[in-house]
This record gives C-alpha cells, structure tokens and sequence, in this order.
C-alpha cells in the first residue's frame, strides 16, 4: 500500500473513531434529550417542568378522585423519617390529590397532634410560603390507635375513612374513593395486617394498593410462603413490594443509559467487559439497632435486596418495551440464569473497635459492644460475594456485589471495568472504568487514559464526566420515596418487586445462608472506618479486578 492509500485508509479509521467518542460525550452531557428540552422550558417557567409532571398525573389518576393514604406503623421510624416527609414533599409540590388525606395507623394511644409533633421536624421547608404548607398538610394528617391483631381496629379506620370519603360530597357528583395502604410494620405482622385490611378496610368504589416493606422473608422458604398467603388476599397487581434503591435517581437512569445510548449495545457484554462491582458502603456500624440487625445480617439486610435489584437492571436483556411487565420480565430472566452462590465466592466480616489513636465515637465501638448485640455473634456487618451469570452475554464475567458497615466512607456505586486494549501499544495506559455514582454526589464518569499535556508521550488519568450537582444544580432530585409513593399513586409497578423476582433472588442467596448459619462460620475481623477485610480485595483481584489507588475521581472535577 502507497503511502497515500495508508493515510486515506487510517483516516478511515479514525472517521469510525471519532463519532463513536462524539456520541459517548454527547452521552454523557445529555442523557436525556427530552430532559434537556424540559430544562429549557423551565428556563423561561421555573414552574414547567412541575407543571407539566402534574398535568401528566392529573391524566393517570383523576387528581378530582379521593385519595385516603393510611400508614399502617404510623408511630415507627421509618414513618417518621420517610414516608411522612415524602408525603409532605409531594404536597407541597401539589402531587396529590387535591382531596386527600393520610391516615396514621399505631397501636400507640395518642392523637393527632402527638402524631405530628414526632414528624413535624422532618418536614423540610425552604421559605415562608412553604412553612404556611406545613399546617395544610398537617391539617390532613389524622390518627387512629388500635390492634394489628383485632378486626375492631380496622372497622375503627374504616370508619375514619369513610367518614372522610362522603362528607361534602354532592349526592349527583360520584366520585372514586382510592386508598393506599402502607405497611411500615414487620415482616411478622404483614399477613395478620393484610388480612385486617382484606376484611374491613378495602376500598368501595375505587382501587385498594397496599405497600410492602422489606423484608420479604428470611429464606427462599418462608419468603414463598409470605407469597403465598399475601396472593390468598391481594392480586399481585395490588401489592407493591418496595425496595427503596430502585427509586434513586441513578439506578432510574440505568435503562436510559443502557438501552438510548448506541455506543453500549456492542460493549456492554464479555467480550469488552472485565468485571462488574457493585459497591455500598456506610461509615458507620449499628449502634443502637444491633439487636435488630443481628437478627439478619448484612447479606439479607443489603446484598439479598438491594444489589441484586442492581445487578439485574445492569444484567438483564433489552426488554421488548419499558412497559412494567417487559422490564421485570427481563430481570427475572437474568436473575434465573444466575448460579447460586458459593462459599468460595464469600468473604465475610465483622467491625471491631479502630486502633488509631485519634479514633472517637462510635469508632471506639466494636459491633460485638453493643449490648444489644450477643457477645458470642458471628453475624457479618460486611460480605462480598461474586455472582456468575451462565448465559452468552455474560459467561466468565464476575459480578463483584460488595456491602458493609462501619467502613472509611459512604457510598454506592456501580463500577464497570473494562479489559485491557488487545495489542495495546500504549504501555502505561490503564483499563477503562464507567463508573455510576449512586450516592452521594451522583454521577457518571468514565476513567480512560489521554496523552499528559508535555513535549514526552506520557499517558495519564482522566475522565469524561458528568456530575449531577453541577449539572443539573438548578433540578430538584426527589427523594427515592417520593418517587415510589407517586408510582404507587399512578399504578406503575416498573420499579416495585414481582413475586418471581423475589423467589430467584432468594435461590441465588439461601444456600449460603443456611451454610453459614448451619458452620457458624466466623467472620473476619476489620477494623472501624477501614476499606474491610484484606481477603475482600484478593478475592476481587483473583477474578481479574485491578484495584487503582493512585487516582480517585473528585466530584468537582473539571475537564
């Protein structure tokens, strides 16, 4: 070949190179065109964007019909800190019906008001005008005390409702009466709950959706048998199994990213894909809910649910539309040719007090100090377990799933690493890394080598990054259960749990489970505020994972 073909033919070549990188940038800088065009919109109304959300509810779910939410646990946590605040957010921001009414449901003895005074200071405002919502909001907060195991109970808040539902009502105007119930409550109780609710609380003349918290059992066993009796009293397209990680922004944008951008449809298998970790950390251990957590541990409390929720969006197949039922028929395929996990593929460990001298706090605290925590416990507070898909996409690809408390910072993440460049001519250029950054500072960059900026040919690190807080700092991003309290509003089970789900998540973690209980295997001490047991990195490194500690993405970083 003359010297002139040669040119005409490398120019060829990087004429397939170059759009390929254009579309990755574009990616990256704008996921969404549709976003995009929404945010211009909102430049000229601040108000639109929220507008339009509205309009598309008010098209979904007659926003006219009645809507009674009845928080069943009313008094607990998790009502408290989430599901009240939610609640408020989406008032405030007008999401609900214009007449709606939430019904706290306990077996505390107290009043409304006492109701209000342990949520009110979760209520987040940002000026006068939203301050003024809190008592419209409160206004619609009512309470009802009663047993979970009693049907008095349940004709009590049944006739609350009602009450609700026809007062002021013309007699030629018919409307819907629509209720949610939410059952911030323990697993023990969701069948006696449901039960109560099945017998003397459904609704009249409208839908009747019912919540469910985790978890969802303790084994493949009593999870089927949860199933099963909860399928005895509600259709499955009433029940809505939450799993919060699937309404946070990030693990939302994995279809779009995965199935609208062309540059993955071709990288996104084994033939350019490494290994797969998904990470969450938390810098601190269970003080104060040991005795609770000691119960399940942090394979049921996290890795079971949560990770495996990521993993089968990040695994699964192009489903055949984004309809609900396409998309959680394609996770239920991946999770099916998943191989059950083996105690090869498990590290397993458990915090002690830091040994650094300027340690303070709960870093003073081994898990085993807690009082509430059995002194001779071999319950893990940190586990990482390689899962293996056996099918042609992902054949020899390790998923790395990888959780734990009491660590050296907080964090979710998804991390792609990709292998090496064949024939790679570039000797110091490092693996590409997309890396999907759940919480906090959400983000998605992708790691990849540049020529440093000099005379020499020398690579270095970059990346090619969008962060979401600069980015996008002018949109609110919702919390993860105002996003799910909407869907559940409007009828959209796309990110909740379907019962097949839950039994092949369940196959792929029981095993081991029983083995460790059965063993009583000790787990591997680490220290508080550390990365975790040593053998967790060797265990990824066996599989090919290159750990790189010599560049760590900042979310400030500019290009």
């Amino acid at each position: 070949m003359n010297k002139g073909n040669e040119r005409l033919s490398k120019l060829g070549r990087y004429e397939k190179i170059i759009p390929f990188f254009a579309l990755f940038l574009l990616a990256l800088s704008l996921p969404s065109l549709a976003l995009l065009q929404n945010e211009m919109d909102c430049d000229s109304d601040p108000n639109a964007l929220s507008a339009s959300l509205r309009d598309e509810i008010e098209h979904e779910v007659c926003i006219s019909e009645r809507l009674h939410i009845v928080v069943m646990g009313a008094s607990g946590d998790l009502a408290k800190k989430k599901i009240y605040p939610s609640l408020f957010n989406l008032f405030k921001n007008g999401f609900l019906p214009k007449e709606t009414w939430v019904v706290g449901y306990a077996r505390s003895k107290m009043s409304a008001e006492d109701l209000h005074k342990r949520f009110r200071d979760n209520l987040k405002v940002n000026d006068e005008e939203e301050r003024a919502k809190v008592a419209e909001f409160l206004s619609i907060c009512k309470y009802v005390y009663g047993p979970y195991d009693e049907e008095e109970g349940y004709v009590k808040l049944n006739k609350t409702i009602r009450e609700n539902e026809v007062a002021g009502e013309p007699k030629d105007c018919k409307k819907h009466h629509n209720r949610m119930f939410y059952l911030a409550l323990p697993a023990s109780v969701f069948v006696t709950v449901s039960k109560g609710i099945k017998g003397n609380a459904m609704a009249v003349d409208g839908f009747t959706r019912v919540v469910v918290e985790k978890p969802f059992g303790h084994d493949l066993e009593s999870s089927n048998e949860l199933s099963e009796q909860l399928k005895q009293i509600f259709r499955e397209d009433q029940l809505y199994r939450i799993d919060h990680y699937l309404g946070k922004e990030m693990v939302q944008n994995l279809l779009t990213l995965r199935f609208g951008n062309r540059l993955f449809q071709h990288s996104w298998t084994r033939g350019a894909i490494s290994s797969v970790t998904i990470t969450q950390k938390e810098p601190f251990g269970t003080m104060g809910r040991g005795g609770y957590f000691d119960n399940y541990g942090i394979i049921r409390d996290i890795m079971q649910n949560h990770l495996t929720q990521i993993f089968s969006l990040i695994a699964m197949d192009q489903p055949v539309g984004t309809s609900a039922e396409d998309v959680r028929d394609m996770k239920v395929q991946v999770l099916k040719s998943t191989k059950v996990v083996t105690m090869d593929d498990v590290v397993l460990g458990q915090y002690v007090k830091s040994s650094k001298p300027n340690a303070t706090g709960d870093a003073l605290y081994g898990y085993k100090d807690d009082e509430t925590v059995p002194k001779d416990s071999v319950t893990p507070t940190f586990a990482m377990a390689v899962l293996h898909v056996h099918n042609q996409r992902w054949d020899g690809v390790p998923f790395i799933l990888k959780c734990g408390k009491a660590l050296n910072e907080r964090k979710v993440e998804i991390r792609i690493q990709f292998t090496e460049v064949p024939g790679k001519i570039i000797e110091d250029a490092t693996r590409n890394e997309l890396v999907m950054r759940v919480q906090p500072d959400e983000a998605i960059y992708m790691k990849m080598s540049i020529k440093r900026p000099g005379l020499k040919m020398h690579s270095t690190q970059t990346e090619l990054d969008l962060n979401y807080n600069t980015r996008y700092a002018d949109v609110h991003m919702p919390d993860a259960y105002e996003r799910l309290l909407l869907e559940v509003m409007i009828g959209e089970q796309h990110n909740f749990v379907r019962t097949d789900e839950l039994e092949q998540a369940w196959r792929i973690f029981t095993p081991i489970l029983k083995e460790i209980e059965a063993s009583s295997t000790k787990p591997i001490e680490y220290e508080y505020g550390s990365r975790g047991p040593v053998e967790a990195d060797e265990l990824a490194a066996r599989y090919g994972f290159l750990f790189d500690n010599k560049y760590n993405w900042k979310p400030n970083n500019k290009l």
